[in-house]
């Protein structure tokens, strides 16, 4: 008697760690469980971008003047995605989010503005989304913060994954991506990072160890007079401390 097909597997759902949430010194912070911190917002200056980190994940400002997309990897408090919506209000802003749980977070109490037709929010894995064909030669921006609960390596970081990273950058396209400078997973990220991209260079690290790497689709030209003058006018407008970008660049090139 033949045997009966087995029944289809069921896909796995993923587990996601608990959310929690802490105040100090009218900063809140978002944590997966843990005590690591996975974004910050002063409650006074929701869209003000608290942390040192993030802020250099902006550093793409120096090059690119007016992005038509970008594209967030990993949502955290919404910080790089509401910067960014607020700031070019003719970019189409995409933020990609693996747990749905993060994103009503941010809505509730990160004061993430609602969906509208610059503004994507897309509960789905980042490798999925960057292997997209409709997203190839589709961006000018790509930031890429995809961390776990204990917040110490990426949770994507294959030469595979940063070379689709690319793939979804029109040609002048800059991805900025956050590492840990003192953990393991930094040695093994850089040459996967640098197997994808034309030219990548590393900001100094900053507080808790993050280091941010710039990497460039096409090989950039370094003019550090006009970057000086670049970052005057971001830090006139934004208040981010720009000048401090164009050095730790100056610094990774020996300019």
């Amino acid at each position: 008697m033949p045997r009966r097909p087995a029944p289809p597997a069921k896909a796995r759902r993923p587990k996601f760690a608990p959310i929690t949430l802490s105040e100090h010194d009218g900063v809140r912070y978002l944590h997966f469980g843990t005590e690591w911190v996975q974004g910050a917002m002063r409650v006074r200056k929701p869209d003000w971008i608290e942390l040192e980190y993030a802020q250099q994940m902006m550093a793409w400002m120096l090059f690119v003047d007016q992005p038509r997309r970008i594209a967030q990897l990993g949502l955290g408090t919404g910080a790089l995605t509401k910067f960014c919506y607020r700031e070019y209000p003719e970019a189409e802003v995409t933020a990609v989010e693996l747990n749905p749980n993060v994103i009503d977070v941010c809505r509730s109490m990160f004061q993430l503005p609602p969906e509208d037709d610059r503004l994507q929010l897309l509960a789905m894995d980042a490798g999925l989304f960057v292997n997209d064909p409709a997203n190839r030669n589709s961006l000018d921006v790509l930031q890429i913060d995809l961390y776990d609960a204990t917040a110490r390596g990426p949770v994507l970081d294959s030469p595979e994954f940063y070379q689709a990273c690319a793939r979804c950058l029109r040609d002048e396209g800059i991805a900025t991506i956050n590492l840990f400078g003192d953990h393991p997973s930094f040695r093994r990220n850089m040459p996967a990072i640098c197997s994808a991209f034309d030219h990548v260079l590393a900001l100094p690290e900053v507080h808790d160890g993050n280091v941010v790497v710039i990497a460039f689709k096409s090989e950039p030209q370094f003019d550090f007079a006009d970057l000086y003058q670049r970052a005057a006018v971001i830090r006139d407008i934004t208040k981010l401390p720009a000048r401090s970008w164009v050095n730790g660049i100056k610094s990774a090139v020996g300019g």
